[in-house]
């Protein structure tokens, strides 16, 4: 797997990671952060989905937490291992920052302007290999905040079993 990459990181220290209100940790933006910019690298230990299974999981107290991020059907970065602050970086449905994948390595960028002390956020648009109940989107619940809230670190594009929007939507309307 190529680890070269034409991505520039600006240097200079423009993140902070430290308690945040939404979940544990997360990462700020120390400067003002312009629309498009590469924020940092998710970097970590390459290694194969069947590895990532066997390490499963990171913590057994919080089985569904890791550091993992997928790179393609082969493989996935363990940021438990070599990792730098950017797997502090928090899950939101209303997300200012975006990954993208530039041969096979994963970077962060601002999807918006962001504001100094502002906290970093993408969509973490898990995918489970199993049906999408309200069971499963409870194991994997946001803490966000945002009026776009989906109360879940699932992705959107998974779908409820047919009975289940009704109890979505009732369930929305009570989140802060």
């Amino acid at each position: 797997m190529s680890r070269k990459s034409p991505i520039s990181i600006s240097s200079g220290r423009r993140l902070q990671t430290r308690r945040s209100g939404v979940h544990g940790k997360g990462v700020f933006a120390l400067v003002d952060i312009p629309k498009g910019e590469v924020l940092i690298e998710y970097v970590g230990e390459v290694i194969t989905w069947k590895e990532a299974l066997r390490r499963h999981p990171h913590d057994p107290n919080d089985p569904n937490h890791t550091f993992y991020f997928h790179i393609d059907e082969d493989h996935v970065i363990d940021a438990l291992y070599g990792g730098n602050s950017s797997r502090w970086i928090n899950h939101s449905c209303s997300p200012n920052c975006e990954p993208d994948e530039v041969d096979g390595r994963i970077f962060i960028k601002s999807r918006r302007a962001i504001r100094a002390g502002e906290e970093l956020n993408y969509d973490y648009g898990l995918v489970i290999d199993a049906p999408l109940t309200p069971a499963l989107k409870a194991e994997y619940p946001c803490w966000c905040g945002s009026k776009k809230c989906r109360g879940t670190l699932l992705s959107s594009s998974q779908t409820l079993p047919p009975a289940a929007p009704a109890k979505r939507a009732r369930r929305a309307k009570r989140r802060p």
